[in-house]
């Protein structure tokens, strides 16, 4: 299963010969693709069109999680989408500020928090994937229904252009990868794994103001790829750098695959 995010980073693009004059800031885009509870990798992007993830996703078969955005959809066959809750009840939060004496947002707010609820019971469950399934299917299937029905009658009752009218479309129009979750113990309600994944690099953004040139992209990205898998995986990474990064120069092209966090972990766990 795969989670992407994206993140906008200047950069400048290669200096072209035609143009005598020095380049102008360009918005590249380090897009995420990562597990839940598992690695994480980072690919930069000069756009944030559809041409990165599908190049990045070229052959994948699984479930995909995202948000709406269209640069996500007709990737290739065999692809499931989810759909992300968390950012289905975002629009219902901004027209709760907007409006926070109108009782509707409010009402639908507390749906979505009672569909997060059963996933806060099943973490400290420790459930299964089995046993999330099955709490998912007693509780939160006639929870969706009765949001579904609520956001149609309120859709119908309201001008369309408002902050809510654009929230229970955005939900509407996405329900059925909202769904999606239901049907599968392995898929999480939303891809706030990914979201929270994507903090430091809007953060770090504001200190780096630039990569300097586009090829420092990719180099970013890889750095970034390390760093959040080994904060996801709870690996210690002084400990891990310490360690592989003196390997480096006289390890075979070929095992590198031993070396990532991943591998790095399993051989230390079989160590213990």
């Amino acid at each position: 299963m795969t989670l992407p995010c994206r993140q906008p980073i200047p950069a400048q693009p290669r200096k072209s010969t035609n143009f005598p004059e020095e380049p102008k800031n360009h918005t590249g885009y380090l897009w995420q693709y990562s597990v839940p509870g598992g690695p994480v990798v980072f690919d930069f992007q000069m756009g944030r069109g559809r041409v990165g993830p599908a190049a990045f996703l070229q052959g994948f078969r699984g479930v995909l999680q995202c948000d709406g955005y269209e640069a996500y959809d007709k990737l290739g066959e065999g692809i499931e989408y989810a759909g992300c809750m968390s950012h289905a009840r975002r629009g219902f939060v901004d027209a709760a500020k907007l409006a926070p004496l109108d009782p509707l947002p409010a009402d639908v707010l507390g749906r979505f928090n009672k569909l997060y609820e059963v996933e806060r019971e099943s973490r400290a469950a420790q459930d299964t994937v089995a046993q999330r399934l099955a709490r998912r299917q007693q509780q939160s299937v006639p929870l969706m229904t009765a949001l579904k029905e609520r956001l149609v009658k309120i859709r119908q009752n309201i001008m369309p252009g408002t902050k809510l009218a654009k929230a229970c479309d955005y939900a509407l129009g996405q329900w059925s990868r909202l769904e999606v979750y239901l049907q599968n113990g392995l898929v999480e309600i939303d891809n706030n794994w990914c979201e929270g994944g994507m903090r430091p690099l809007a953060l770090g953004r504001k200190n780096w103001l630039h990569l300097g040139s586009e090829e420092a992209g990719p180099k970013v990205a890889a750095i970034a790829s390390i760093i959040e898998t080994c904060r996801r995986l709870d690996i210690n990474l002084r400990e891990y750098l310490t360690e592989v990064l003196p390997k480096l120069g006289s390890w075979s092209i070929n095992r590198v695959a031993e070396l990532t966090p991943t591998a790095w972990k399993a051989a230390k766990a079989k160590q213990n």
